[in-house]
């Protein structure tokens, strides 16, 4: 699990590095103004969301080094073994992540965020 959360970084790293995307374009033409906005407004929510899932590959790789990894941080229960297979950074059981959701919390790990953050 550690190597697959290394190389998710390192791969998301390496396209955050990339963000030449984002460039803001000018033309005469207004239908070219609105194609460059929606290009730029696209761009920058691949990086949001590119970013976000960095900060859960890392925290998941914290958790790994300080041995909680596989342990949910709402209800400290075990996180199955299929969920993590299928999302390797998740920071919650399938339930109070369904819980998270619905309260609209980031599915990130923000409390370790506001933890590290200290």
């Amino acid at each position: 699990m550690l190597e697959i959360l290394e190389r998710k970084a390192a791969e998301l790293a390496r396209v955050l590095r990339t963000r030449d995307d984002i460039v803001i374009e000018k033309s005469a033409d207004p239908m070219d103004e609105i194609q460059y906005a929606s290009e730029r407004d696209l761009a920058i929510r691949n990086v949001d969301r590119d970013s976000s899932l960095l900060r859960q590959v890392k925290a998941a790789l914290r958790r790994i080094h300080d041995g909680t990894f596989g342990t949910c941080i709402e209800c400290e229960w075990e996180i199955s073994p299929k969920r993590l297979a299928a999302v390797p950074w998740a920071a919650r059981c399938i339930g109070c992540q369904g819980a998270a959701d619905r309260d609209g919390r980031e599915r990130g790990d923000e409390s370790e965020t506001l933890i590290n953050a200290a």
